[in-house]
């Protein structure tokens, strides 16, 4: 039985759980803090979920994690056999892993209900081993997580609304494909479920203001979180084999959001900036931290493209017609993070998503 290491209200401790009870693979969970020195050496970073396997190996990354154990457990595959319907589930998944987690965020501190429910819950999980007065814990974390993940990363009364309209979207271009069929590219889960699970399952599905939301202006995908935590594999059912219309208005607010995210990033990575800014749907962010671990997303997704067939690649750019969707395939991008070069993700170091050094820093 596999050991993994999170927490109960994560978003990506909610993703990967959430595979692994499809695929029927067990597991124990354990907190990771106050057992940095004994992890750290292992995974490279303290970023939950990470896994460790009976044959002592570390495990960390959501994504690979789920790439790697998806073929070691070949019964009920979560990546569509067609290969563009596999390219557009590896790019939902970005998007729901590096966009939707600033409105994540946003939802869960900027708001104080929310704040303090999510503030007791992380002192007590999480912070047992420190010795310090509650009250003084309950403090440090809230101005922590506030000012790290929301006022950091770009949220302000200017980009206040436009980071609660990219949930809104969200809701909206999922609800239009739940409509007619149980999960987005099929009859049964895919890797663009499942990374939608981050955010949805442990954010916005359980934190107070975006969870009624949801069930007030989103049913569907209400009933879509259930439906995927409480579905295991099956044979019987199949993916969509290509990818259908109702898909159009997702992909064109990836392309208008997450893409143009991921290029600006970059650009600013490769200048060796420390913080950019970006205009999305008219809406300016600034002074947004560099990510190095978003250059190495930038350069999967140009991989993946890659190695699609000629007719392969002009179906994906049929179907990404938003300018911004060309840092995909543009040759003239530099996207270059030396990050796990080799490949051999989900064993290698992680590095921290926010931040430009080395790994392991």
């Amino acid at each position: 039985m596999m050991k993994v290491f999170g927490v109960s209200v994560s978003y990506y401790t909610g993703k990967l759980e959430a595979y692994l009870r499809y695929k029927g693979l067990s597991y124990e969970m354990e907190s990771p803090f106050g057992r940095a020195k004994e992890i750290l050496p292992h995974t490279g970073a303290i970023q939950v979920p990470m896994v460790l396997l009976e044959d002592g190996r570390w495990m960390s990354d959501s994504t690979p994690i789920i790439a790697y154990l998806d073929q070691q457990h070949q019964k009920s595959p979560v990546m569509p056999d067609d290969p563009v319907v596999r390219f557009v589930a590896l790019l939902i998944e970005d998007y729901a892993d590096e966009w939707l987690w600033r409105p994540a965020m946003h939802y869960r501190w900027s708001y104080e209900h929310d704040r303090a429910l999510l503030s007791r819950i992380l002192v007590d999980e999480l912070a047992q081993h420190l010795k310090a007065p509650r009250w003084l814990k309950l403090r440090v974390i809230r101005n922590r997580q506030r000012n790290g993940f929301v006022r950091d990363d770009g949220v302000t009364q200017a980009t206040w609304d436009h980071v609660e309209g990219s949930f809104r979207a969200a809701l909206s271009s999922m609800s239009r494909m739940l409509k007619v069929r149980p999960f987005l590219l099929g009859g049964k889960p895919s890797i663009a479920d499942f990374g939608f699970m981050g955010p949805m399952l442990r954010h916005f599905g359980q934190d107070p203001t975006p969870a009624e939301i949801m069930r007030n202006e989103a049913p569907d995908v209400y009933a879509w979180v259930a439906r995927v935590w409480n579905t295991v594999g099956d044979e019987t059912v199949d993916f969509l084999s290509v990818v259908p219309p109702d898909a159009q208005a997702l992909l064109k607010e990836i392309s208008e959001t997450h893409l143009v995210q991921l290029k600006h990033n970059a650009a600013a990575y490769m200048s060796q900036a420390d913080n950019f800014q970006m205009s999305v749907q008219g809406c300016l962010y600034q002074n947004l931290p560099v990510s190095r671990y978003r250059v190495y997303c930038l350069e999967r997704l140009r991989e993946e493209f890659s190695v699609l067939t000629s007719p392969q690649q002009q179906t994906v750019r049929a179907l990404l017609a938003h300018p911004d969707a060309s840092v995909l395939w543009d040759p003239g991008v530099e996207a270059r993070s030396g990050y796990d070069e080799s490949r051999q993700a989900p064993f290698n170091k992680a590095i921290n998503v926010y931040g430009t050094g080395v790994p392991g820093s």
